[in-house]
């Protein structure tokens, strides 16, 4: 049982997990970040590796990504860091990247690393299926690395199916066919896609992301999922305040 498995088995339902950029604001906020975000309510923690053609982030995620890579930051750096609070850090993190950045790293030599981090979770949103089956999934089950797949408003039934049997943490419920960012109000076409895979009975825990921004999105999108991420909303109020007001931000979230 993975990290991520583990929390599903100590809260079910109202999870919330917040998604930021490694390196964002400044370089070496990474890690005061997870500190201050491991304080408040947040029950895991998506690092973000920056990349410079990422496949869905929309504009906050992506100049995040900019400011990052000019800070200097890198995968030795990232892993630098995270390997740093390894032993403190009690809140899970998963990490979300492209497969382009493991190819470039080195398969074997990426996953070592997000081991040696204590890690064992991974987003790769534009790792195809196939490729996950014939050989990635092996690589990974080596590492003890888990993936997460995502499902869209237009997936399939066949494919979220297929999906579910392959999935071990949770299933990442991409809440509109289009670019991160906040969208205002979850729609009712959004709610009946929630419906719709609520209906199909999934084996696997849902966490619905992209456009959850706020109190009242949080806690609509929970009613229909185990719970949702958080991405370019923080990130926008990293940008406005910085660490300090990290804490702030997760109790406007979490407010009743």
């Amino acid at each position: 049982m993975n990290s991520i498995q583990n929390i599903f088995n100590q809260k079910e339902n109202d999870l919330l997990s917040i998604f930021f950029t490694a390196g964002f604001p400044k370089l070496d906020d990474t890690t005061k970040i997870i500190t201050e975000l491991s304080n408040t309510e947040v029950d895991f923690i998506e690092v973000g590796l920056p990349y410079s053609d990422p496949l869905a982030d929309g504009p906050t995620i992506q100049h995040s990504s900019d400011i990052a890579l000019k800070n200097g930051m890198n995968l030795d750096v990232v892993f630098e860091q995270l390997s740093s609070i390894k032993d403190t850090n009690k809140t899970p993190l998963v990490l979300m990247g492209y497969v382009n950045q493991i190819i470039k790293y080195g398969e074997d030599r990426f996953c070592q690393k997000v081991k040696d981090c204590g890690i064992d979770t991974v987003i790769i949103p534009d790792l195809p299926m196939v490729e996950y089956e014939n050989h990635y999934q092996q690589l990974f089950d080596n590492y003890g690395i888990t993936n997460v797949f995502l499902i869209t408003p237009h997936t399939s039934e066949e494919r979220i199916r297929k999906i579910d049997s392959l999935t071990k943490a949770f299933i990442y419920m991409v809440a509109s066919a289009s670019i991160t960012g906040a969208k205002g109000e979850i729609s009712e076409e959004q709610i009946g896609y929630f419906r719709r895979i609520q209906n199909m009975n999934l084996k696997s825990k849902l966490i619905v992301g992209f456009g959850i921004s706020n109190q009242k999105t949080f806690s609509t999108a929970c009613e229909y999922a185990n719970g949702a991420i958080i991405g370019s909303a923080f990130i926008r109020n990293l940008d406005k305040d910085g660490v300090k007001g990290v804490s702030d931000f997760i109790s406007n979230v979490k407010k009743c």
